[in-house]
């Protein structure tokens, strides 16, 4: 039975609502280092680079490391011969044309060193094909030497004609390059494309490039090779990538079914589903009993309202305490009528800020997504879950998938009584809201409504 406890370098604070600035934050550059780091990714067309490169990118910012992805294909797509070109464009023997790469490709790595420097950024992905060790020669000079910042590179290798024809269907459909072509069109070219980088492609050396601090990524998961990685932020990263896989899966997410807390207004707790919560949990059961869903898990937190909500579902379940409901600390059990009176400054202070606010004795949403950061390392691992959680669980959940700014995390939409289809794609996650028609009382609070 998997749980996680939260351990805290320091205790919180008494009274005082925001946490102080060494704690507002899950992850930050000063707990992983005062230097600026790019990953650099490696690797020919359709190897899922730019798939990792946005679901990385997903993860760090979720955590609190500030991330931006710097694709020279969108510099090049910019230049207005180049944004929808034919094949021969990358030929390495087209002269004009391959000026033109270099060129977008040195503008792209410029912006992400620039954007590191100021100190605004933590982590920037350059995102290309890096194919040549010239190539990585002059990019680990322009990063490292040039400008004493950290350098990985992320090298995926496809030996598997599966994964890169799905690479490629998903690249006609979703690539600017061939928007309007057709498919069978777009194919062609795109696989004539990628002959002309495997003339020139030199797939990593730990021989004649032992200098360097690499993961090499086999087949989508199948095989993995690091190289001298190096630090906290470079570790996360590495573990982060050994759990993620692309086979298709869904994830569902749903709160309990209405508890007697949510009746009376009252916050946190372990309180019973009230007798509509209880023709939720009749009815969610019904949807997944009376439907084949291939190795579906039911995972809920340690609270009664959650495990009551699932437990007529015929499928294999977990309880993770990880995934209880956010900790109110001293404010557990009161309603917000009550907090206002008796706390009127840890009131106005939430409201002010309610991703930093810590309650009392309790917790902040950053706390929150600390806590919940071994939870999504699984859930990344896993084929159809079911989660059955709360609302402020779900609401970080949901930042994480859907992509959201961590400022908005408190303020994401979960009402009750629906269940929530979650179904990662080549570059996102498409969100399906599944409303049951059994009444519920409202728990959201719009921003400002505190």
């Amino acid at each position: 039975m998997p749980t996680t406890t939260q351990s805290m370098a320091t205790p919180p604070p008494k009274r005082g609502c925001i946490a102080p600035p060494s704690q507002t934050q899950s992850e930050t550059r000063t707990s992983m280092g005062s230097v600026g780091q790019v990953i650099v990714m490696v690797g020919l067309p359709a190897r899922g680079k730019t798939y990792i490169a946005k679901k990385l990118t997903r993860y760090l910012n979720w955590i609190g490391v500030n991330t931006r992805v710097f694709n020279a294909g969108d510099y090049r797509r910019t230049v207005s011969t180049a944004k929808k070109p034919k094949h021969d464009f990358f030929d390495p023997n087209n002269t004009e044309a391959k000026a033109i790469r270099e060129q977008c490709m040195e503008a792209a790595l410029e912006d992400a060193i620039g954007w590191l420097k100021t100190g605004n950024g933590d982590v920037a992905i350059f995102d290309a094909t890096n194919t040549t060790r010239e190539r990585r020669h002059n990019v680990f000079t322009r990063i490292v030497v040039q400008n004493a910042l950290k350098c990985m590179f992320l090298e995926s290798i496809c030996t598997s004609d599966e994964i890169v024809e799905s690479n490629v269907r998903e690249v006609k459909v979703h690539s600017p390059d061939y928007k309007g072509v057709e498919a069978n069109e777009a194919i062609s070219d795109f696989l004539e494309r990628i002959k002309h980088y495997e003339d020139i492609y030199e797939p990593i050396s730990e021989e004649s490039e032992g200098h360097l601090a690499f993961i090499k990524l086999f087949n989508a998961g199948e095989k993995y090779v690091i190289h001298k990685h190096e630090g906290y932020l470079q570790s996360k990263i590495v573990y982060w990538i050994m759990n993620v896989h692309i086979t298709p899966r869904t994830i569902y997410l749903t709160r309990h079914g209405e508890s007697m807390y949510n009746v009376s207004g009252r916050i946190g707790g372990d309180s019973n589903i009230s007798e509509r919560g209880q023709q939720y949990s009749m009815a969610l059961s019904y949807f997944f009993n009376h439907q084949t869903i291939p190795g579906l898990r039911v995972w809920t937190s340690w609270l009664k309202r959650t495990i009551q909500t699932s437990a007529s579902i015929n499928a294999p379940q977990e309880r993770w305490r990880a995934l209880n409901e956010i900790d109110a600390g001293v404010m557990e059990n009161l309603t917000y009528e009550e907090i206002s009176e008796r706390y009127p400054e840890e009131f106005a202070a939430r409201d002010k800020n309610k991703l930093a606010y810590r309650y009392p004795s309790g917790e902040s949403y950053q706390d929150l997504v600390a806590r919940l950061e071994p939870v999504m390392m699984e859930l990344e691992r896993q084929g159809n879950v079911l989660l059955v959680a709360h609302q402020a669980v779900l609401r970080c959940i949901m930042g994480y998938f859907l992509d959201r700014p961590l400022e908005d995390l408190p303020y994401i939409k979960v009402p009750l009584h629906t269940l929530i289809k979650l179904t990662p794609q080549a570059y996102g996650c498409e969100a399906e809201f599944i409303r049951f028609p059994i009444e519920a009382f409202d728990t959201h609070r719009p921003k400002g409504s505190e």
